[in-house]
């Protein structure tokens, strides 16, 4: 099996969705050979034993409500590292041009005219729908999907749900926790099905814990099993088929079957 060597200065890192075995080899190799790694709180601590013992490892991680590292200075971070001659890995949760700013530390080394190579790692969107059984499209039940975030820019309008109720079969939400019932209620004002199943997976391929429910009562489920970030929301009909396909010994902390109707 042929390989692909590189000299690039910085490699931005998928890191996958929390389980180390779904780690890609390319990114186990650089992660091996890095001088420094600079790592998300979403990054699993597990993967930087993979590290040489000189590796010098830093959290650039963010989360809401704590205190997070501005992504300017992340920026900085890499630049200054890789102008100092060390091999560069930014290791980000997921996949790194998937809600991971990615794109954003790409423009920023391009800008500085320094070298890098991006490494894609399993989204957690992606993930957490394998590790429930659910399909994210099925030939009678979705032939289209669409990944979103909850979470806006600072400064950004507030996003407009309802043009999102008919504009997929299925709908993965990042990141949307926090704006559940805004979720919900704009979703059904744009004509999507109360009736609609829904799942949402906590920390999915780890500690993952699930609730399903329909769209109507799909944020007071969430609120009653105490669900909180990281989390991933998918919304269309293929999630009934986790009743069926469902495989990988998660905790179900609300049962599957839906709640009665108030």
């Amino acid at each position: 099996m042929q390989t692909c060597t590189t000299s690039f200065p910085v490699a931005i890192v998928g890191a996958g969705p929390g389980d180390p075995e779904l780690l890609t080899l390319k990114a186990a190799r650089r992660i091996a050979a890095a001088d420094i790694i600079f790592y998300d709180a979403l990054a699993n601590p597990g993967l930087l034993d993979m590290a040489a013992a000189g590796c010098k490892k830093v959290e650039v991680g963010k989360r809401g409500g704590q205190d997070s590292t501005p992504q300017i200075r992340i920026h900085e971070h890499l630049i200054r590292s890789a102008q100092q001659g060390l091999q560069v890995v930014r290791l980000k949760g997921g996949d790194p041009f998937l809600f991971g700013r990615g794109g954003e530390e790409c423009l920023a080394l391009r800008a500085a005219h320094i070298d890098y190579e991006i490494i894609p790692g399993i989204s957690s969107g992606m993930a957490a729908a394998a590790y429930a059984g659910v399909p994210l499209t099925h030939r009678h039940r979705s032939q289209s999907v669409i990944f979103l975030t909850g979470h806006e820019a600072r400064g950004s309008h507030p996003q407009d749900w309802s043009r999102y109720a008919k504009a997929a079969d299925t709908l993965v939400i990042y990141m949307g926790i926090e704006r559940i019932s805004d979720i919900c209620q704009g979703l059904m004002a744009g004509g999507l099905a109360a009736e609609t199943p829904c799942l949402a997976v906590q920390w999915a391929t780890i500690t993952q814990k699930q609730v399903q429910a329909p769209l109507q009562q799909f944020s007071t489920a969430i609120r009653a099993a105490e669900l909180g970030s990281p989390a991933i929301l998918i919304i269309g009909s293929v999630v009934e088929l986790a009743d069926i396909c469902a495989w990988f010994p998660g905790e179900a902390v609300l049962p599957t079957q839906r709640l009665q109707q108030p």
